[in-house]
């Protein structure tokens, strides 16, 4: 179910966040979209409901703070490469003050089948390119993930053919379904924390 967009909320002032939500695909027409790019897409999603202007800057990213239910939230989408992604979001952790704990990173998985949605405290990074190079470039992997499934690959195709490519017309019903759930999860995380969030969308 679609949420009606809200109305824009004013940050406090200063530059310190209380969250960082990063996500995850690469830049260009071309990408838009595909299943690399859910974790922007869902990046997108939350600056919409949220009246949120991403901008350009000097971090490698469009980035723009907003206020959810009195928590500052700074949401980001790297401008860099998937495999070049930690090159942007530790220029970000540094410009927002935040530690590795207040790191959100919305991502694609294919470990998960299509439109799952499961939320998760550090761990492994399950071969994902843009997690490895988020854990080299922060010296650390406790940050939160919000993954979203795209499926394994048919036996014929190559894994980075797959997540480059776009969805079906019935898989795209599936995935925005999905994309606006993820926005809620990470929604829950500002607010009431990660365990909260895993409670309710992991089950």
């Amino acid at each position: 179910m679609l949420r009606r967009r809200r109305a824009p909320s004013t940050p406090r002032t200063g530059t310190a966040a209380d969250l960082l939500v990063v996500g995850l695909g690469n830049p260009g027409d071309e990408y838009a979209h595909t299943k690399h790019n859910v974790g922007a897409d869902v990046v997108t999603i939350l600056a919409a409901r949220h009246g949120a202007k991403l901008r350009r800057g000097k971090e490698r990213a469009l980035a723009d703070q907003v206020n959810i239910a009195g928590h500052r939230v700074a949401l980001a989408i790297p401008l860099t490469w998937m495999n070049d992604s930690g090159d942007a979001v530790r220029l970000l952790v540094r410009r927002y003050g935040v530690s590795p704990e207040q790191l959100v990173v919305v991502h694609d998985e294919l470990d998960l089948p299509l439109a799952a949605l499961r939320v998760k405290q550090g761990g492994g990074l399950a071969g994902h390119n843009g997690l490895r190079s988020i854990k080299s470039h922060l010296h650390a992997d406790e940050f939160q993930r919000v993954r979203i499934g795209v499926g394994k690959p048919t036996s014929k195709e190559q894994g980075a053919d797959h997540v480059l490519s776009r969805f079906s017309k019935r898989e795209r019903t599936e995935i925005d379904t999905t994309l606006e759930q993820a926005a809620d999860a990470v929604e829950l995380i500002a607010t009431d924390g990660v365990e909260a969030s895993m409670n309710r969308f992991n089950s």
